[in-house]
């Protein structure tokens, strides 16, 4: 399976915000949508990654002002990133070598989506219970042979 079936089926709706946006406007989005990450997208290009654990830093350094910290100070800078016709197994890879939660896929520049760890953790579930259905099917239909 490739990263691009899994964006395929997960869609492309893109959640961003500016590297000069604040830090408490950055987790009042992050909550309201749900989102453990938002694209830092600055003159319509990738520059960088927002995700809770940026923010978790963030809280225990600047204390009380932290809402009034830029994205940009606090974002991490040319994150890793998968591209569409990359396999799955390779995307994991990339995610648990790379310490990472969130990736970016890029097709060039243009930014395709965002992929978590848990939609693809999803979307291996659903591929393995497709051909575990497959091969039960594939067995219980296979014929009956007579041994003389």
């Amino acid at each position: 399976m490739q990263v691009r079936d899994v964006l395929r089926v997960k869609g492309t709706v893109l959640y961003t915000i500016g590297p000069a946006a604040l830090l408490g406007e950055a987790v009042k989005t992050m909550v309201e949508l749900d989102m453990g990450s938002l694209v830092v997208m600055e003159h319509g290009r990738l520059a960088g990654m927002l995700t809770f654990r940026e923010v978790f830093r963030v809280l225990a350094q600047a204390g009380t002002n932290w809402q009034q910290v830029a994205v940009g100070s606090v974002m991490t800078r040319k994150p890793g990133c998968g591209h569409p016709d990359m396999e799955l197994d390779d995307l994991r890879r990339t995610m648990l070598d790379g310490r990472v939660r969130y990736l970016p896929i890029l097709e060039g520049d243009t930014l395709m989506g965002v992929l978590s760890f848990r939609d693809v953790a999803k979307a291996v579930l659903e591929e393995q219970s497709f051909e575990n259905k497959m091969l039960k099917s594939y067995i219980r239909d296979w014929p009956a042979q007579e041994w003389a």
